[in-house]
């Protein structure tokens, strides 16, 4: 009997009404306290130019993803986000006639891709260009790759600008791999010639960072760096070195 009125005591003792949850920002959906949308571009950027995202499901579930912040960013119908492992499918209405269209270029760093510097720029183009980017970790975005056979008919090109990732607060594979937001940023900006859209861009991200790191978070260093400065934990895989010597 005692033991039964102890544990009544304790259930009486809880509060009659659910905890109060956490505001959320109903366009990023982050807590309110560090939602990153006052720092998107006041009126969303008109680009010329289209960004095709082929998104891996993995990378819909991250809370510290880019992808959001360039849809946000841009103009209704400037980025359009297709999730899947393999494309197109049924279910990805009008992106085959994307991946068919002479004006689309992949983003991708392949053997045949060119520097996009090499690419003419929008104004000298009869129609925009649709820059079709994958998003995902690297293996991700290899198997995507492999598995979709008309990506490897698209002209493909490369960023050459010896930049390193902003985005401090995820790791990236080398210190010349950038978010799939700064390579679009980038890819644009040089594409359209106009810098001030991937200023606009990223405004959003190194925001995140701050939140991030006044809460926290540790800068992280691309797991070429810490190989090379023997801070990597564990013995790295034949995919990795191979890999990490391509690049």
């Amino acid at each position: 009997m005692t033991d039964e009125w102890s544990v009544w005591c304790d259930l009486s003792s809880l509060p009659a009404d659910p905890p109060e949850m956490r505001q959320v920002c109903h366009r990023c959906r982050r807590p309110a306290t560090v939602c990153w949308c006052t720092y998107l571009p006041a009126t969303p950027l008109n680009t010329q130019c289209r960004v095709i995202i082929l998104q891996h499901p993995a990378e819909q579930r991250r809370c510290l993803a880019t992808v959001p912040m360039l849809a946000l960013g841009l103009a209704p119908g400037r980025c359009l986000i297709y999730r899947g492992k393999k494309f197109p499918q049924a279910r990805h209405e009008g992106l085959e006639e994307f991946l068919e269209s002479q004006n689309s270029v992949l983003v991708y760093p392949s053997k045949d891709a060119v520097n996009i510097e090499d690419l003419p720029p929008v104004s000298e183009m009869s129609e925009p260009y649709n820059l079709i980017l994958i998003d995902g970790t690297w293996p991700q975005a290899k198997s995507i790759y492999h598995s979709t056979p008309l990506l490897h008919k698209l002209r493909q090109i490369k960023l050459v600008t010896g930049s390193t990732s902003e985005y401090v607060i995820r790791s990236q594979p080398t210190d010349g791999c950038l978010s799939t937001l700064e390579t679009a940023a980038e890819a644009l900006a040089v594409i359209e010639r106009n810098i001030y859209i991937k200023s606009k861009l990223l405004q959003p991200m190194i925001a995140l960072c701050d939140f991030q790191l006044n809460h926290g978070a540790v800068t992280h260093q691309s797991t070429e760096y810490r190989i090379k400065n023997d801070m990597y934990p564990k013995q790295i895989g034949k995919r990795l070195s191979k890999f990490l010597k391509k690049c």
